[in-house]
């Protein structure tokens, strides 16, 4: 055995194999120093019941337990209790359909909780770190500087600002491996890269943002072999495989399933990247990522196109550019399609709405046609981040142009620079973690025993606009195995959701219920004109957050002789009037801005029982005197106080004397 062992020989890794390898393996250590280990904890969910950084994951994880509980079907990934009856793929949730196709079998096998997002992030770091380092050695020599340039990659604030945030919009490791199969091709002389084949089928299965960026890329490398050796058919038949390919994928994942519009949500120019988003360190929720640049303003959705380069970077880029200016000429007729491909992408993130700090340059009209098609990619600002990375690989190029030590120090001084930079936006981010890693640091805001006795339902409907608190509403269904039509989906079919709420409006208007389902609304005012004919059959009122910050009014079949406590308020006779939260140029949440003595609310038979005899309103131990009231604006009761400042009732609780 001793003898075997002397003469055995392990394989050596290659130079790409030793890159890739402690590139994944710096990227785990950024993930562990930031992140910890507790998100690989599959049995704890409390940050995706939460809300890291904001609600989104929430979204994901919801998707994920309502499509684990799915029957077995086809096409995969129809969570068959969302968007009830029909259903909807969980890519329309963003819980990466790929990953949870693969893990539904395993975690119902091991039963219990089990998320996934801890060890998919990881992941996503690890590759992060692998493919920055080959990428970053195509043009620094040995290991040791593509390594250190690699911690540009692993500490990018385009990738804090998106894990477990915006979770699958974590894999930008989809971006680099694209942008490194490319250089890499184009050095072979090759068109057919397997890489850049496989990236952009499964970039379908992960997120749909990253199909643009990864085709950019393919097809730069396609027309610059294409028109150089003047050969079309083979790149022609590689690209209509690889379309052939992701559709596919996307087929079988239930991407192609129903009807899923963006229906509620804004449309291509709101998300759009701001003109300064390569220098203002402001993420979301004023996170800053720089300990030397101030934040910058922004307006409309340009949070979301965040793409803060680093001071580093910021630095060493125009250095670059001077150690390179003999090159670049020829590096750009050398790269002429990438280039181009890098142009249509910045052009579609800044969008036709231009924005310069806090001021909208200009808005160039588009027909209606382009904006419903552009707005498949609403956030448009995401596709700038093949640029944002080239941009990073650039200022590696450029001090490419250094030798031995002074190459290795330079990149390393780099590297140096930017992660001190970075590190606060990082730090930042750790403690969100922690603090939503802790179980009652986030309230599920259901804490009502209502909520208790509503588990007994098997479907939750939303019967008006789409609800703050949607979330909630989601993981608060899927834990009980209920269904629902709530819109909390990132796109769903508005038209088909319109026509069941106005069926189930018409049919409590009969004095009709499902005793199954549990009703909704956002607004006391639908509220108030449903609940009538049914109130006698249902326990029908409002119930609050323990804080106070979220509110739901509810029409619960079969509960009306329960009673429960003190954050529901049922509808009765001493139900309490509240202005209409209505804002327009006019009104301020219910209150007209000319005269602030004109309140209004939203019609309906309590209101007008209530108002009908009534002489004053009173709020907090005060009278004021009813002047006129006035129904002739149809759906609204307009009432005159004899009061100097009517905004003091917002949010009141009123009475009727």
């Amino acid at each position: 055995m001793l003898l075997l062992a002397k003469n055995s020989t392990l394989p050596k890794l290659t130079r790409n194999g030793r890159l890739f390898l402690g590139g994944a393996l710096l990227g785990v250590l950024v993930f562990v120093l930031v992140f910890g280990v507790s998100t690989l904890d599959v049995t704890n969910d409390a940050f995706c019941r939460g809300g890291y950084i904001e609600k989104d994951i929430q979204q994901h994880y919801a998707g994920w337990l309502f499509y684990r509980q799915s029957s077995a079907g086809w096409p995969l990934c129809i969570a068959r209790g969302i968007n009830y009856p029909d259903g909807l793929s969980v890519a329309y949730t963003d819980s990466i359909p790929l990953v949870a196709a693969l893990l539904k079998p395993v975690a119902n096998l091991v039963g219990g909780t089990f998320q996934h997002m801890g060890w998919f992030t990881l992941v996503c770091f690890a590759l992060q770190g692998g493919f920055g380092a080959l990428l970053a050695g195509l043009f620094l020599p040995g290991c040791a500087a593509p390594l250190a340039a690699d911690l540009l990659f692993v500490t990018s604030p385009v990738l804090f600002e998106r894990v477990f945030r915006h979770t699958s919009l974590g894999a930008q490791f989809f971006v680099l491996a694209a942008l490194y199969f490319y250089f890499a091709a184009r050095r072979k002389g090759q068109y057919a890269s397997r890489g850049l084949f496989a990236l952009n089928v499964l970039a379908v299965g992960i997120h749909p943002y990253f199909l643009p960026m990864t085709y950019a890329i393919t097809l730069a490398l396609l027309l610059e072999y294409a028109l150089h050796n003047r050969q079309l058919a083979g790149p022609g038949l590689y690209l209509a495989a690889n379309f052939g390919g992701t559709a596919l994928l996307g087929w079988a994942l239930g991407l192609l399933y129903g009807s899923a519009s963006s229906g509620g949500q804004a449309l291509y120019g709101y998300f759009c990247m701001n003109l300064n988003a390569l220098w203002n360190p402001v993420g979301v929720n004023g996170v800053l990522y720089s300990r030397v640049l101030p934040a910058q303003n922004q307006v409309y959705g340009n949070y979301d196109a965040f793409a803060y380069l680093g001071l580093g970077v910021l630095i060493a880029l125009p250095i670059a550019v001077v150690l390179l200016r003999r090159q670049l000429g020829s590096m750009l007729r050398r790269h002429w399609a990438l280039a181009f491909c890098c142009a249509v992408l910045t052009v579609f993130a800044i969008s036709n709405v231009i924005t310069a700090n806090g001021a909208t340059l200009a808005t160039l009209p588009l027909p209606a046609s382009l904006i419903k098609l552009f707005s498949i990619f609403r956030s448009s600002g995401r596709l700038f981040w093949p640029i944002y990375y080239l941009l990073m690989l650039l200022t590696l190029v450029g001090l490419a142009r250094l030798k031995g030590r002074c190459l290795l120090a330079g990149v390393a001084l780099l590297a140096v620079v930017q992660v001190w930079d970075v590190s606060p936006g990082m730090v930042q981010r750790s403690a969100a973690m922690q603090q939503a890693m802790q179980t009652d640091a986030f309230p599920t805001e259901m804490e009502s025993d209502f909520w208790q006795a509503a588990q007994q339902y098997t479907a939750v409907v939303s019967m008006d606009e789409i609800q703050d608190d949607a979330l909630h509403l989601a993981l608060f269904a899927a834990d009980n195995g209920m269904t629902t039509n709530d819109p909390f989906a990132a796109r769903y079919d508005e038209t088909a959701l319109a026509a069941q709420r106005e069926t189930l409006l018409a049919e409590l208007a009969a004095g009709t219920m499902r005793e199954d389902t549990l009703y909704l609304f956002a607004e006391e005012g639908a509220f108030l004109q449903a609940v009538e004919p049914v109130k006698d059959n249902a326990w029908c009122g409002r119930v609050t957050s323990t804080d106070g910050t979220c509110s739901w009014y509810v029409i619960a079949p079969g509960l009306q002789r329960q009673n429960f406590d003190a954050l529901c308020t049922p509808y009765d006779e001493n139900y309490p009037l509240r202005l209409a939260d209505y804002t327009d140029a006019l009104w301020n949440r219910g209150v007209l801005d000319e005269t602030k003595q004109t309140v209004c609310f939203a019609d309906s038979p309590f209101v007008r029982r209530k108002l009908e005899h009534a002489s004053v309103l009173c709020a907090d131990g005060k009278e004021y005197t009813i002047k006129t009231i006035d129904d002739h604006d149809a759906g609204w009761l307009m009432v005159t106080l004899d009061i100097p400042d009517a905004t003091v009732l917002w949010d009141k609780e009123l009475e009727s004397k």
